[in-house]
């Protein structure tokens, strides 16, 4: 029974985008239920395609946005820009300028809670039927699922309560206020039941949301910089169609964002059977996970490790043996509001090429330039003191092996912060191999301690090329003395 609802949610949503004014959907694709890989559904190709192939066509007016929705129009207050937007709660009471105040997210919770109110009334109800109702994205994960995670620097991103936090001053205050725009019918649910549509919702957007004005304002000569960064976009939009295209690093199509429509087009051949896929933009696995609620082993070259500055920091005093009294000393040398707090290790793999490939290689350049900079103020106005520590950096090879071995004990912290090893990771990857959040997890924290294990080799590396320079360089005078 579910089988049969799941497709004809399917032919429902295909047949009302089909029967859209200026909507085009390719003979050679298909809606497929990728369920059985946890995909749900996707798009694939029925016969060969070729390159520069237009998939389908989405008009914008078929988007779910603020400029699409009837409800601006009947609360002007609340979409108004931001300088004129007064108390859109309709509470004389609430003084918060927090709930007052929308952004393009909650601005199209808003919008998507309201059509949801306007089932069956409303005119994108077979899309939002086939919007999913559950999420993978770690924000839905109980505390022993997210524990999976260890030491990963995505549970402190989560923003669960900020989240929650928002709603609550932002979107409930504006339903309440007009509960009779919200809800024509009367019934309107209890805070409780809101807080979770609207958590739903604001996961929904997360995912599968599109910024609608990415191509607007891109200069000529970037089309092959396959970048999508959707944090601080202005205008986002629910875009029916393209957001069944699931995504990978490796990709074969792209959304052209056109003055009309939106369209998907193939980048390359796409064999028949051949899942047609999009692209994220160059995210660790650790993000996709955050966002999108998977993880690929494409992604796993744009994995990161955020190193925190106070591990480095106490590694450099134990390297120069510096004493709290004098280290405070140095600290205050350094202009605080110039000073990071944390740095972020990352492999040096490059981006998609033009036809969406990317190749298998994991590479490790080097150490962020940010941290060698940091770590260079703080040893410069070391020298200024007299004593042991100023002496020990007086020559710019010791200062650099100061840095080299600071960064590699405060590394080596880092991977200890992981209650298991990499060895004992790969091995239950091999033998069980878990599916699901558990398995997300293991990728997440496998992709991360195979990062920081390079990076400690690299490191360690240069610290041994150092030493060797200097004996080398040691040794010409060393000869010259005996011969005396």
């Amino acid at each position: 029974m579910a089988d049969q609802d799941f497709e004809q949610r399917t032919r429902a949503f295909l047949g009302w985008f089909k029967s859209l004014p200026g909507a085009t959907f390719h003979k050679d694709i298909q809606i497929a239920d990728l369920r059985p890989r946890d995909a749900g559904r996707g798009i694939v190709a029925t016969a060969d395609i070729e390159p520069d192939t237009i998939l389908f066509t989405i008009p914008r007016n078929s988007i779910i946005c603020t400029a699409n929705s009837a409800l601006p129009s009947q609360l002007p207050d609340v979409f108004a820009p931001p300088e004129e937007q007064g108390d859109a709660s309709g509470s004389a009471d609430d003084e918060s300028p927090s709930s007052s105040s929308q952004d393009s997210w909650t601005r199209l919770i808003l919008v998507m809670m309201y059509e949801y109110f306007q089932a069956p009334r409303s005119s994108w109800q077979p899309y939002l039927d086939v919007l999913p109702t559950t999420f993978n994205t770690p924000m839905f994960w109980s505390a022993d699922e997210l524990a999976e995670l260890q030491a990963s620097s995505v549970v402190s991103r989560i923003g669960a309560a900020e989240a929650e936090n928002m709603i609550a001053a932002k979107i409930i205050p504006v339903v309440r206020g007009n509960e009779g725009v919200f809800f024509p019918s009367g019934g309107a649910p209890s805070d409780e039941e809101l807080m979770n549509l609207a958590g739903r919702i604001g996961s929904t957007i997360m995912a599968y949301a599109f910024d609608l004005e990415k191509d607007e304002d891109e200069e000529e000569g970037e089309e092959d910089e396959w970048v999508e960064d959707r944090e601080g976009k202005t205008e986002l939009g629910m875009v029916p169609m393209a957001d069944v295209l699931n995504a990978d690093a490796d990709f074969n199509a792209h959304i052209n964002h056109e003055t009309d429509a939106l369209t998907a087009v193939s980048l390359r051949k796409i064999r028949a059977g051949e899942e047609i896929l999009n692209y994220y933009g160059p995210l660790p696995n650790g993000e996709l996970l955050r966002r999108y609620g998977y993880v690929t082993a494409a992604h796993r070259r744009w994995d990161v490790v955020e190193l925190s500055w106070s591990p480095v920091e106490a590694a450099l005093m134990e390297v120069l043996g510096a004493s709290q009294d004098t280290w405070g000393k140095v600290a205050a040398q350094v202009d605080e509001e110039e000073v990071e707090d944390g740095f972020v290790i990352e492999w040096g793999s490059e981006e998609p090429d033009a036809e969406g490939h990317v190749d298998d290689k994991l590479e490790f350049h080097g150490l962020p330039e940010e941290l060698a900079d940091q770590v260079k103020a703080f040893l410069k106005a070391g020298r200024k003191f007299d004593g042991s520590m100023a002496y020990k950096l007086s020559e710019s090879e010791t200062r650099k092996e100061v840095y080299l071995r600071s960064v590699l004990r405060a590394m080596e912290l880092r991977l200890a912060e992981y209650p298991t090893s990499l060895e004992a990771d790969l091995q239950v990857q091999r033998t069980e191999n878990p599916s699901g959040r558990k398995g997300m997890a293991l990728a997440v924290r496998i992709g991360e301690k195979t990062l920081l294990r390079e990076a400690i080799r690299w490191t360690g590396a240069e610290v041994a090329k150092l030493n060797r320079d200097v004996e080398m360089s040691d040794e010409p005078s060393a000869k010259r003395q005996r011969k005396r």
